[in-house]
């Protein structure tokens, strides 16, 4: 996997959900990139998993392993489906300290990736001793808005890059344009958490390449797609006239 990362997260969106998830999935895998990576919906991990070398992580988990744990979403349940890793904490899903503890601890012993999101720096800094792979720092009231926290508020991105520089940090919260992913990556992100921006967006693969290009710099080719081979047609009857005897 490589870096600047962009991690799309189709949260329970209809856009991507089910056979929608697969379609988004196809405009990811158009972009000639091995940094993206897309967070789904559990019932959607397996059936994605199966069908890309796009890693597929989960949105949550919960901090226990197989059992009696009725209702529950296992780490071995989503290992065992292809997820590669999981979100963690989200805003929308926040969770106990000692369950974020937990719930890491269990990622590393069954090598899943960890992404760990934190509201603040002073959040970030506290949980980092933890050990998650990446940081996603995302102030809360500015999720799902029209104004990026790279140009909102740049600081929260420099101060928590600052206070946890052993972890990766990734950016989210409103960032849906070029610019906005190009300035989080000068103010020090390794890459971006966004949603709605791709999710929602009218032209899926074209918001993801405008990412992708803020991101590195430059302009993301597409895959060409396999041409298909004409199947050789049949050789003609000769024509023969009927002649009367």
């Amino acid at each position: 996997m490589n870096e600047p990362i962009l991690i799309i997260n189709l949260k329970t969106y209809p856009e991507g959900t089910g056979k929608n998830a697969t379609k988004l999935l196809k405009a990811a895998e158009a972009c000639t990139n091995d940094n993206i990576i897309l967070a789904v919906q559990a019932i959607d991990i397996r059936t994605l998993s199966k069908k890309t070398k796009v890693p597929i992580f989960a949105q949550h988990v919960d901090a226990m392993e197989e059992g009696n744990k009725t209702g529950h979403l296992t780490i071995h349940s989503i290992k065992d489906a292809g997820a590669q890793g999981t979100l963690i904490n989200h805003s929308e899903h926040r969770i106990s300290e000692e369950q974020i503890k937990k719930t890491i601890e269990l990622c590393k012993k069954y090598n899943l990736l960890t992404v760990l999101c934190a509201e603040t720096p002073e959040e970030a800094e506290k949980f980092s001793i933890y050990s998650p792979d990446f940081i996603a720092i995302e102030p809360p009231e500015l999720i799902g808005g029209d104004i990026s926290v790279s140009r909102a508020k740049p600081e929260v991105i420099t101060n928590t890059v600052n206070k946890v520089p052993t972890i990766k940090v990734l950016c989210g919260a409103g960032v849906k344009t070029k610019d906005d992913a190009k300035k989080a990556i000068e103010l020090g992100s390794k890459g971006l958490l966004v949603a709605s921006g791709i999710v929602k967006a009218k032209q899926q693969k074209k918001a993801i390449k405008e990412l992708l290009d803020g991101m590195t710099g430059k302009i993301t080719p597409e895959k060409e797609k396999p041409k298909k081979e004409e199947k050789a047609s049949a050789p003609s009857e000769p024509i023969t006239e009927n002649k009367e005897n």
